[in-house]
């Protein structure tokens, strides 16, 4: 880890921040980003951020090297995205250690996430080869129809701050392939993650004599973020972040009829049937709601549990989180480590101030930790009645809402009745109930899971949800789809000219008598 972060200097200089065909570049006029480390909340470094000239450069070169890197037969681009994951499996420990060490994720998640990225490198090597259109029989004798895709362009790629690499993994590989070159706004929390993952990619597109397939800007929202957003020269915006600010994203970039890929808040709840095997479940449970600090879009934060066994199970969860050891995140055994910053602590502590105010309990936890660092805190479990308006709001914190249910009815009603609709899932033994909730009025997410959390998918699928979580969808399946143009291709082989529909049209006088 130390000789990347020597690498990188970080060693509390300035570092331009702004990565295009030309190398690191940076301007004045850019902000000083400082990168704090959660674990104490002591400085790691500063970066020179994007100004408007620095900004001007790496775009102008990321729209300039399109054409060239789109013309690229596509099995030959998957090339490039397989040593950039091959460079990825090299730096896969101290690229891991960086995200703990700068968001606060214990190791083996920030490991993870890198594995994460590597995995995505792989699938779009496949898909390389696989961007099929479909054909069509016309209904016009001598004429055949099919479709095709192509590049869409420069796809401008913001991410969040609890995943400081995997989402920009999940969007660059798959535009990469798809012809596409990338400029990459990180969140500015995370700035160091983000000069790594480029000093990378930057010796994998050395290797292949090309430039200015990925590219970085660091900044923050409101001047580089809303830049990005607003930059004609962008035909795809794939946006990871707040629900409110996702919605202005959607907005600014309907308005120039751009493209958006928005993956928003989640809310994630757990159905628990009275025949889950419980040791499954709290196991899960566990996971999903402490993971990351309780910092996933795919967090659980609702457990919606039958009446029969909600004791039981609460008192089991009470036991797990007691064996929880929260701390240093790159230190061994440690399961939780900090919040990523004081808003972070702050929210937390707001929400479980309102829980007395609507009716709920808290069970365990909430403290705030002072005495292990500025931002540790204790995850928190809460007896809560499901009518409160306190479960319907995303606190990115790991607070867990325990509610009744009596029938899986009641459940599956309880679990849609929030605004977002990312991840889900169910623990039962009995087939029916699986699939019912699996049905067409059964969870009203984009992910649901049976007898598994809502946390950890796998990059095989399409990532993403529904409602206020924005609809998009990343990574597996077909999200290609998303940033790429399709074209439908009708060819005439005959001396005759057929009209669909069977509309006769024709200039020769003689034929029209």
């Amino acid at each position: 880890m130390y000789k990347l972060l020597q690498k990188l200097r970080v060693d509390g200089t300035n570092h331009g921040a702004c990565y295009g065909t030309n190398g690191w570049v940076s301007d004045n006029s850019g902000a000083t980003v400082v990168s704090i480390n959660p674990t104490d909340g002591q400085p790691l470094a500063s970066v020179q951020a994007a100004g408007h000239q620095s900004y001007e450069h790496v775009v102008e070169q990321a729209t300039s090297a399109f054409r060239a890197w789109s013309e690229r037969p596509a099995p030959i681009r998957g090339q490039f995205v397989r040593d950039m994951g091959n460079a990825l499996r090299e730096h896969v420990e101290p690229l891991g250690e960086l995200i703990a060490l700068e968001m606060g994720k214990i190791r083996a998640e920030g490991i993870g996430e890198v594995q994460e990225m590597i995995d995505i490198c792989d699938f779009a090597v496949g898909l390389s080869r696989q961007l099929y259109g479909r054909t069509m029989h016309s209904e016009r004798q001598g004429h055949g129809m099919y479709e095709l895709w192509h590049p869409l362009g420069p796809t401008g790629v913001s991410t969040a701050v609890n995943f400081p690499g995997a989402p920009w993994a999940w969007n660059a590989a798959i535009a990469a392939v798809c012809g596409n070159t990338v400029v990459w706004k990180p969140s500015e929390i995370t700035p160091l993650t983000a000069i790594a993952v480029q000093h990378i990619a930057n010796m994998v597109m050395s290797d292949h004599n090309i430039a200015g397939v990925f590219n970085l800007i660091v900044g923050d929202g409101p001047s580089t973020g809303s830049r990005l957003v607003n930059d004609a020269r962008f035909p795809l915006i794939s946006f990871t972040g707040s629900v409110s600010t996702g919605r202005q994203v959607g907005k600014q970039v309907a308005a120039r009829l751009g493209r958006s890929i928005l993956e928003l808040g989640g809310n994630n709840g757990i159905i628990v049937a009275p025949d889950a095997d419980l040791d499954l479940t709290v196991q899960a449970i566990a996971f999903g709601a402490i993971g990351t600090s309780g910092q996933r879009c795919t967090s659980t934060r609702r457990l919606i549990v039958h009446h029969s066994i909600a004791n039981q199970l609460t008192e089991r969860l009470v036991n797990t989180y007691n064996q929880i050891q929260i701390g240093n995140p790159l230190q061994n055994d440690i399961l939780m480590g900090p919040l990523v910053h004081a808003k972070a602590v702050e929210d937390m502590m707001t929400a479980l101030d309102e829980v007395s105010a609507n009716g709920g309990q808290i069970v365990y936890g909430g403290k705030h930790l002072t005495k292990l660092g500025p931002y540790f805190v204790q995850p928190a479990i809460v007896r809560m009645p499901h009518q409160s308006k306190l479960v319907c709001e995303e606190t990115f914190a790991p607070i867990l809402y325990v509610m009744e249910y009596r029938d899986l009815t009641e459940a599956i009603a309880i679990h849609n009745s929030v605004p977002q609709g990312l991840s889900s899932a169910i623990f039962t033994c009995n087939l029916n109930t699986a699939e019912r909730f699996l049905s067409v009025g059964g969870s009203d997410c984009g992910i649901a899971n049976v007898n598994i959390g809502t946390s950890g998918a796998e990059i095989g699928g399409a990532f993403g949800g529904e409602k206020d979580t924005g609809g998009g969808r990343e990574a597996g399946s077909d999200a290609w789809k998303g940033y790429m143009r399709r074209q439908t291709t009708t060819i005439n082989w005959t001396k005759e000219l057929p009209l669909a529909q069977g509309i006769k049209f024709t200039t020769d006088r003689q034929n029209n008598n």
